[in-house]
This record gives C-alpha cells, structure tokens and sequence, in this order.
C-alpha cells in the first residue's frame, strides 16, 4: 500500500531538519509527504526558502504549503511568486481576510493559482456560517480541513486540556461542509483525539485508549474515505504517541473495513488533491 503523509513540518529555525523526517518516512514507508509551514510568524512563518531546498533535494518526495501575511499589501505577489516556485497550496484559517478593498483577494489568488487551501484553526471558526458561505464561493478550489477541521481540540493537544467532548455539536457543523465536494478532511492520529492512559498496554492498537471520540467515524459517514487523508503532524506527533503509532492509528482504525478504503485514506485522496513533483 502507498502512504502519502499530508501534513508534515520541517525546519532549521523550529521544529526538526528534514532529515529526521525523511528518517521516519523510509523506517514506515512512507513514500511522500506535504511540507507544511508552520504557522509562526516569529520563527520565520513566512521564509519558505528551506522548504523550497527540501523539495529540490529530495525529488519527487515532498510538496509545500505555504503562508503569506494577509495584512500586507504584496501578498498576492508573494503568493503568486511561491506558485511560480512549486508551492502546491496556501495555509488560510477560515476568518483570514486582505487587506484593502476585497477581503476575500488572497482567496481568489489562490483560486486563480489554482492552490489547495490548507485551513488550520480552531473549530469555532471552521465551523462558523462565515466560513461555510466563503468555501461556498470558491466550488473549484480545495478546501483541506486540518486537524478533523479543528475538532481535535484545536492545537491537538488534548493533554493540555479536556479534548473534544459530547455532544459535539460544533464538530457536526464543521462537518456540513462535506456537502461541497472541493472539501477534504485531515485525519491525525489518536493521540490527538484522546489522552494517553496512565497504564500503558503493551502495544499500541485502537483500544490503547479508554475512551476515544468518534470523530473518525463521524467524519467517514460525512466525507466518505475518498475526501479523507492521514496527516500525522510530524514532529509534534513525538510529544504524543509517535509518528508510527501515529500511521497505525489511522491504518488500523475500524472505521475504514475494506482494503480499498484504507488506500483511499493513506494515499489515493492525497495523490489526487496535492501535485508531486
């Protein structure tokens, strides 16, 4: 089976080198991965030179998101020279807005650039009316829900806080957005959804947990397999339960019963939505 891993976060000013990436890559056979730019501002969110070096050095094996600042007045130019330079998709949280006369303009340069939009955020703002009417607009364009659309408790660190509780209602709006067909969810692994038990069985599998919301099933009745994709979240994943568990988690999750849907999952809906080189 391939493995495509769609979100991925490489760096030499924050978080890991590509080479511990790449590492966990070939140890899980994973063939490709989606170089996501971190969402930090102050660590150089918005450099992207070496994740342009990534690609170029590893042919064939990964491709970039990028994140421009909305609130300055080159940023479709910046947009447009990042898609002149590969870059598949833009990182947008749903309430991001230009300045200027049209606050939808880097929305429609990414539509014209034919970009996918990576939307990161909490579940408030992805499941808000707003950003339902906005992805309404845009019928060609990709929309990627990171995180199960934020549902995951945001960040995805449920440790940090109570996690996605019942009856989640807030998710089940979010979802509502699979009724537009340009719209595609990011799976994480388990450790996001739920807390890691302070009696650690012996292996890892679905029933490592207590207790684990059924936001993977709930987004499979939604978005059906074909709109679904893995993304572990490397290197943050490390904090949790780790980028092999992290792929197990999802591979062997009973939600998806057939091989077929399984493919869909770890490579087909992938391959299908981000150009590889």
């Amino acid at each position: 089976m391939r493995i495509v891993d769609t979100h991925t976060h490489a760096g030499i000013n924050w978080f890991e080198p590509v080479e511990l990436l790449i590492h966990q890559m070939n140890l899980n056979d994973v063939e490709k991965a989606v170089l996501v730019q971190h969402g930090l501002p102050q660590t150089g969110g918005y450099d992207h030179t070496y994740l342009f070096e990534c690609v170029e050095r590893f042919p064939g094996r990964f491709a970039v998101v990028v994140i421009v600042d909305v609130t300055k007045p080159d940023a479709l130019d910046r947009l447009e020279g990042y898609a002149s330079q590969g870059a598949v998709g833009v990182r947008l949280a749903p309430d991001q807005r230009s300045a200027g006369d049209d606050p939808l303009a880097i929305w429609r340069k990414a539509d014209e650039l034919g970009l996918v939009i990576s939307s990161m955020g909490g579940i408030a703002n992805t499941s808000s009316d707003e950003f339902n009417a906005l992805v309404a607009q845009f019928p060609k364009m990709p929309f990627v829900l990171e995180h199960l659309a934020g549902g995951s408790d945001g960040a995805g660190f449920p440790a940090n806080g109570p996690g996605p509780q019942p009856p989640y209602a807030r998710y089940k709006k979010a979802l509502e957005l699979a009724e537009y067909p340009n719209t595609y969810m990011k799976l994480p692994g388990l450790g996001e959804l739920s807390r890691r038990p302070q009696v650690l069985k012996t292996r890892y599998g679905f029933d490592f947990y207590d207790s684990i919301p059924p936001l993977v099933e709930l987004a499979h009745d939604a978005f059906s397999p074909n709109r679904l994709m893995w993304g572990s979240d490397y290197p943050p994943v490390s904090q949790r339960e780790g980028y092999r568990n992290a792929l197990l988690g999802v591979l062997d999750h009973p939600a998806f019963n057939t091989q077929e849907e399984r493919e869909w999952v770890m490579s087909k809906t992938a391959l299908s939505v981000f150009k590889f080189e």
